[in-house]
């Protein structure tokens, strides 16, 4: 009995532990056709206790173009350009009372193209910072598909059929694919969550039947 509740009291706390952690901040699509125009959507999930999110920088990597941003109430957007006045990082920035808590996430679009002389597999990385009102910044630069618990997004370029009327053309394929990875992403915390508390409250009922039996053998003595 002992080992049973020690053993569910284990899972349940790793559970819990693990939740938060594996909201990450994405980029979607995660697949796009060289050469093609799409609306690329950055999920920023906040994860810090006790302190909001303000502010997300995103520098783009290298064989993506950015011409377009959404714009989005409550959130001001800046970018910087290089010497040839390609956009290369933008920064979305709360305005007062527009920071997301702890258990809030938004999204971020922007409308842009995979440039044709990409070649298909290559591994688009981008590298995004998020800032807390208490100073703090998550850098999500980590190497994808590793250990690292604040990896970096990554799109990868497949071969196919480009869209090149320079509108946006694969904007319902990109939405279609963020709303799909999203949803799969919130589903699988929640199935976390749930299990995790059905854990604990397991845990919590076994102590207090092994309590309530040792009460009763006492009594009896």
């Amino acid at each position: 009995m002992k080992r049973i509740i020690a053993a569910a009291a284990a899972f349940a706390l790793f559970l819990t532990a693990a939740w938060p952690a594996s909201a990450h901040v994405t980029i979607s699509p995660q697949e796009a056709v060289q050469g093609s125009y799409m609306v690329f959507t950055v999920r920023v999930p906040s994860e810090k206790e006790g302190t909001e999110t303000t502010a997300v920088r995103v520098v783009f990597p290298e064989g993506v173009s950015v011409s377009r941003f959404e714009p989005k109430p409550g959130w001001t957007v800046a970018f910087e350009r290089n010497a040839d006045q390609a956009i290369t990082e933008v920064t979305w920035t709360a305005e007062p009372g527009h920071g997301l808590d702890v258990t809030e996430f938004t999204e971020f679009r922007m409308s842009g193209r995979v440039l044709p002389d990409v070649e298909p597999g290559t591994r688009l990385v981008w590298k995004a910072y998020q800032h807390y009102a208490d100073g703090s910044v998550v850098e999500w630069i980590g190497a994808p598909d590793t250990d690292s618990p604040t990896p970096a997004p990554v799109t990868v370029v497949v071969p196919g059929d480009p869209v090149d009327d320079g509108h946006g053309g694969t904007q319902g394929a990109a939405s279609a694919a963020n709303d799909g990875d999203g949803g799969s992403a919130d589903t699988r915390m929640l199935v976390m969550l749930i299990v995790s508390w059905i854990l604990s409250i397991t845990a919590f009922t076994l102590s207090l039947v092994l309590y309530l039996e040792k009460r009763k053998q006492r009594a009896r003595n």
